[in-house]
Formats: C-alpha cells, structure tokens, sequence
C-alpha cells in the first residue's frame, strides 16, 4: 500500500525533462541568432571608428597640395563606409576648425535579433574623430 501511496504522490514530478529540454533549446537558439546577426554589425562600427580616426589624423598630417583637406577626409571615410557595410543613408560632417580636422558620423542600422522579423535592435553609430596627442599642438 505505501508503494502506491507514493507512485501517486510523485505522478506530477514525471515527464518535464523533455518540456525543459526544448525551452533550453529554444533559448540557445534565439541567444545564437541574436549574436550571429548582431556581433558582425558591432564589429563594423568599431572598425570603422579606427578608420575615422585614420582619416582625419591623415588630413591633418597631410599637406596641403592634395587639395582641400576636408574633400580628401570626406572621401576616405566614405570609402571606408562602403568597406564596412554601413547604411547609405549614414550623416558626415568634416569640419575644419582652427587647422584641425573634425569628422561626426551618425546611422542607424535595424539589427534582426528575434528571427522572422519579430524583433529589431536599433543600432545606433554616432562618434565623433578628432586628432589628439602632438598633432594639435
């Protein structure tokens, strides 16, 4: 009778390692696409940060007999926008103060984190590149 009593007892603890399992699953799942869609978009921003840098650092360096220094940065940092996938409808602003050069990039990009277009991230790019160090001494 006490063996009954306890089979009884435990029915409703049997069965869930399945329903666990796939909740798991799913989980993993959406974590992954969220990261294989979002991490290669980070990456591009941050890179193309170093390029912006770049560019502006190199129209102050560079010599005026290139040409206006602020044409020669808007078009290295758009170059650098079609190298790293940004948005065509990205903002640039080359300014040139004081024979300093600043650049000011600002995108949004939608990032599909939850599959079949449940959920998009904004990704919003805006930095500014200004030369620093012995350069604007």
């Amino acid at each position: 009778m006490k063996h009954d009593f306890e089979t009884a007892a435990r029915h409703s603890e049997r069965g869930g390692a399945g329903v666990k399992l796939l909740v798991v699953a799913v989980a993993l799942v959406l974590v992954a696409n969220a990261g294989y869609h979002f991490i290669p978009v980070a990456y591009n921003g941050e890179s193309f940060k170093q390029a912006m840098s770049t560019a502006v650092v190199q129209g102050v360096a560079m010599p005026s007999s290139y040409g206006k220094t602020t044409d020669v940065v808007k078009q290295k940092i758009i170059a650098a926008a079609q190298a790293h996938d940004l948005p065509i409808d990205f903002q640039l602003d080359v300014l040139e103060k004081n024979k300093s050069i600043t650049a000011h990039v600002h995108y949004v990009q939608p990032v599909p984190v939850i599959p079949f277009g449940i959920y998009d991230y904004q990704y919003e790019f805006d930095y500014t590149a200004s030369p620093n160090g012995f350069l604007t001494d």
